[in-house]
């Protein structure tokens, strides 16, 4: 997800209900297209929180705590991390899935039932660094994929500051309908709702001693 860190979640599954009201021609490419309105069954929430610190600036390494809600409901699931940008995954609680563990870069779950949800914990190779006290953090591709088609999800992102002098620039794409971003003097946080696959890029800076 994090300059390719993000965790995708590998070929969610639909149920044959959204399947059914789905129409073949509404079905989403890939084509990152914003929602104004959510639909009216729940959609997979993907929600993160990554601690920037002083750390991470020399590093790149930072916090990261992570939970996915409203899992389609499938006999088997996996969480698939960027290899080389994750360690130290920990599973802290689970509803509603059978069996849930870690194996390498991944998060494996069996028996996914209706409205489960997954939270971990682990440390992420998010931060890059640009040069000139400039730092960056891509993330994504986030995707809710079946088949061929990309269908509704909601991603909320909230990014705290506690790196002495680093400061919020801006964020790629920029705020619009259906992907919201605020501020504040410690964090930056965005929520999006969204079909197709979606990357965003925060950009930070901090002032030089």
């Amino acid at each position: 997800m994090f300059a390719a860190l993000l965790p995708n979640l590998a070929c969610a599954a639909l149920s044959e209900e959204e399947m059914f009201f789905k129409g073949v021609a509404d079905v989403n490419n890939g084509d990152l297209r914003f929602l104004s309105q959510a639909p009216q069954s729940p959609v997979h929430h993907h929600q993160n929180q990554i601690t920037l610190s002083a750390a991470s600036l020399a590093t790149g390494w930072a916090k990261l705590e992570q939970c996915h809600q409203h899992l389609d409901p499938v006999p088997d699931m996996q969480i698939v991390y960027g290899q080389d940008r994750i360690r130290n995954i920990v599973i802290e609680r689970s509803n509603n899935i059978g069996k849930a563990w870690v194996h390498e870069n991944t998060v494996q779950m069996e028996q996914v039932a209706r409205n489960a949800l997954i939270c971990i914990s682990a440390d992420t190779r998010a931060l890059a660094a640009d040069g000139d006290n400039r730092y960056s953090l891509t993330n994504g591709p986030y995707m809710r994929r079946f088949l061929d088609g990309y269908y509704p999800m909601l991603v909320s992102m909230r990014v705290l500051m506690q790196a002495p002098g680093l400061r919020f620039l801006d964020i790629t794409p920029e705020p619009q309908t259906g992907f919201k971003v605020t501020q504040t003097a410690n964090e930056v946080a965005y929520e999006a709702l969204f079909e197709g696959a979606l990357r965003t890029t925060l950009r930070f800076s901090v002032a030089p001693h």
